[in-house]
């Protein structure tokens, strides 16, 4: 039987750019991304904008680039179990704990 672990990375692991061929992709993707700007909406933060077009100093601040990486990392997730891929296994570099 093959075994296939989940690991997910923690801040520094952001690029501008990072998630949008998701979004053009997988419709789940884009109601993640809306979910992840209503819960920031309070901060005036839209970040599917930063993710997608930066700039890159506004995406590393530590403010944008958690709930970034977070974003991407649930979408995965879920693209993964959707297709019926499960791991046997999960973890996460600092930030990414949360999501394993």
């Amino acid at each position: 039987m093959e075994k296939i672990a989940f690991v997910f990375p923690g801040q520094g692991s952001q690029k501008v750019g990072m998630g949008k061929d998701l979004i053009e992709s997988y419709p789940e993707a884009e109601i993640l991304f809306s979910k992840a700007n209503k819960a920031l909406k309070e901060k005036r933060v839209d970040i599917s904008k930063i993710c997608f077009e930066g700039p890159e100093e506004e995406l590393k601040n530590t403010v944008n680039a958690q709930p970034a990486i977070l974003t991407i990392s649930t979408i995965l997730y879920k693209l993964l179990r959707k297709n019926k891929i499960k791991p046997s296994m999960v973890a996460g570099h600092s930030l990414g704990e949360y999501s394993a």
